[in-house]
């Protein structure tokens, strides 16, 4: 079979880990018989770098145009002192946005030989733990409305937390579908107690859950999420989460594995393109 995958090498580390990941796919391909046309695209810190912007269109262009997405990793202290608008990661949720792209699927698995590097007690890595984070990646803060104005107090900054329930359910219920073919436990996290569009979150969880009856599915307050995952991350199978609470609580379950950068993840929509 014959795959276009538009190459996004990014910033930093980024490049060193995309060449060793197509080296992989060449070996795959001399295996299964299959063959990878790579076309390379800009992203990131690089692109501003030679166009003035984190995502040109001609890189929308390619990676729609292509099977697959292959990304290493964009941004650096190089361009923090850029505006909002212009920094690196702008670039990487404008893509997300134009594929279509609203699940992150992010395995978080402790590995046999990296036990040692888990930095939990010992009796608690001996347990192990095989965790996979599901991420609304479209939504949320992330997407809300945001600003300055100006108040009495001076400068006032603000971003707008926001899900409907078109959003909630389509990501729920890649995150049920994935329990099912796993342990059938499933852990949405939010803040129910302060935030309304949590409370919508849950509503909307607990109603999808019916089509799942096989699931054993409970609500956890991200706070003590965080708490769970260093205190026993064992108990965790399946955990569904926004874009915000999702990719902090992601780095968290990943960093408990030993190595956060030798973790891969993807993010998938509703066609056959995704972006790993």
């Amino acid at each position: 079979m014959h795959y276009n995958i538009a190459v996004i090498q990014g910033d930093g580390i980024g490049s060193e880990i995309v060449d060793q990941a197509q080296k992989v796919l060449g070996v795959i391909g001399e295996k299964f018989n299959h063959r990878f046309q790579f076309t390379h695209v800009l992203m990131g810190g690089c692109a501003v770098d030679e166009t003035g912007t984190p995502l040109p269109q001609e890189t929308v262009d390619a990676c729609l145009k292509s099977d697959s997405v292959l990304l290493g990793a964009v941004g650096g202290p190089k361009w923090d002192s850029l505006p909002g608008a212009s920094r690196p990661e702008t670039g990487l949720l404008g893509l997300r946005s134009a594929l279509g792209l609203y699940a992150n699927i992010r395995p978080a698995p402790l590995f046999e030989p990296l036990r040692n590097a888990c930095p939990l007690r010992g009796d608690i890595a001996a347990k192990g733990f095989d965790i996979v984070i599901v991420r609304e990646l479209t939504g949320g803060i992330y997407f809300g409305e945001r600003g300055r104005r100006g108040t009495v107090n001076g400068i006032e900054a603000f971003d707008t937390e926001c899900y409907n329930e078109m959003e909630i359910r389509r990501i729920a219920k890649v995150a049920f579908e994935l329990a099912m073919v796993r342990r059938k436990k499933l852990v949405s996290i939010d803040k129910a107690n302060v935030l309304e569009s949590s409370r919508l979150w849950r509503e909307v969880v607990q109603r999808a859950a019916e089509d799942y009856p096989q699931v054993e599915v409970c609500d956890m307050l991200v706070d003590n999420a965080a708490m769970q995952l260093v205190r026993e991350p064992s108990q965790f199978d399946v955990i569904l989460a926004g874009n915000m609470f999702g990719d902090i609580l992601s780095d968290e379950a990943a960093m408990i594995t030993g190595s956060i950068g030798l973790l891969a993840s993807a993010s998938l929509g509703d066609g056959k393109r995704g972006m790993y």
